[in-house]
C-alpha cells in the first residue's frame, strides 16, 4: 500500500491536508487530481496523522493510519479556559495510598490514555513496565534506600541531612521512597534515542493527570529515578526490554 492514499470520490481538493502537513510533502497539483505525496518525499513523513485528522471528508488514509482510527473531536466535551485552569491548578502529588490494589484493566486504561501523549516525530517510543505486587514495590524501595545509604558520604551537606532523615524514617517503618504505593509504573525509552527521557516524561504526565478522574492518585518517583540512573544495582531490577533504559518511574 502506498504511504498516502486519497479517495477521489470523497476529496474536495480544499488543500487542508497540504497546509497541515508539518514537513510539506503533500502536493496539490493544478490539474485537478487529488493531493499526493511524491515517492521521493515519503521518507520525510512523520506519521503524525494530521492529514488524516483534518480531512473532514475522511478521504485521506496513511499506510499506518486510517480515518476510522481517528474519531472526530467532540467539541461539546472540550473544556473551556476556566475549566482547564481549574483542572491544571487542582493537580496534586498524592503521597498517601491505601493497600488496595488497582484492577489491571484500569492500569491498562491509564497507559492507553498516556500513549496519546505527543512524542518527537510521533514515534511513540515509550514502553511501559508495571510492578503490580506491593511487596515487590517495597523491595525496590529498599534497593533505593541502599543507594541512599551508599552515596551518603559523598553528598553535599544539605542533601546529606535530608537523606539521613529519609534513612531514619525508613528504619522506623516509614517509606519515603514509594510511600507504600501498591503499584509502580515505569516508562522506558530506547537507549540511543535522544528524546527518550522527554517523551517518557510527557507520557507519564498524561497518565498522572488522567489518574484522578478514575479515583486514583499518583506521584513522581524522584528517588527511584535518580537511583535508576546513578546506581547499577538499582538499574538491574527494572528489567527494561533489550535496548531500552528506564527513563522516568
Amino acid at each position: 500500500m502506498p504511504l498516502f492514499v486519497v479517495n477521489p470520490a470523497l476529496c474536495k481538493r480544499d488543500g487542508v491536508c497540504v497546509a497541515e502537513c508539518p514537513t510539506r510533502i503533500i502536493e496539490l497539483a493544478p490539474d485537478g487530481t487529488t493531493p499526493r505525496v511524491p515517492v521521493e518525499l515519503e521518507e520525510f513523513c512523520r506519521n503524525c496523522g494530521h492529514c488524516v485528522a483534518v480531512c473532514s471528508q475522511g478521504a485521506v488514509t496513511l499506510a499506518t493510519m486510517a480515518p476510522e482510527q481517528l474519531p472526530p473531536v467532540r467539541t461539546d466535551r472540550l473544556l473551556g479556559p476556566e475549566q482547564v485552569e481549574h483542572f491544571l491548578r487542582a493537580r496534586r502529588s498524592v503521597r498517601s495510598y491505601t493497600a488496595r490494589p488497582v484492577e489491571r484493566e484500569l492500569l491498562a486504561k491509564l497507559i492507553d490514555i498516556a500513549r496519546f501523549a505527543p512524542s518527537a516525530s510521533n514515534r511513540q517510543p515509550v514502553k511501559w513496565m508495571v510492578v503490580e505486587d506491593g511487596a515487590e514495590v517495597r523491595r525496590l524501595a529498599g534497593l533505593v534506600i541502599d543507594w541512599v545509604r551508599d552515596s551518603l558520604p559523598t553528598q553535599p551537606a544539605a542533601a546529606r541531612r535530608n537523606n539521613q532523615r529519609v534513612l531514619s524514617l525508613w528504619e522506623s517503618g516509614v517509606d519515603m521512597i514509594c510511600r507504600g504505593a501498591p503499584h509502580l509504573i515505569i516508562a522506558c525509552g530506547p537507549k540511543d534515542y535522544p528524546w527518550a527521557v522527554t517523551d517518557s516524561a510527557i507520557a507519564l504526565t498524561y497518565l498522572e493527570l488522567a489518574a484522578p478522574s478514575f479515583g486514583l492518585g499518583a506521584c513522581w518517583g524522584g528517588f527511584l529515578t535518580a537511583a535508576a540512573r546513578q546506581w547499577r544495582p538499582c538499574r538491574r531490577p527494572w528489567r527494561c526490554p533489550k535496548g531500552r533504559s528506564s527513563a522516568a518511574p
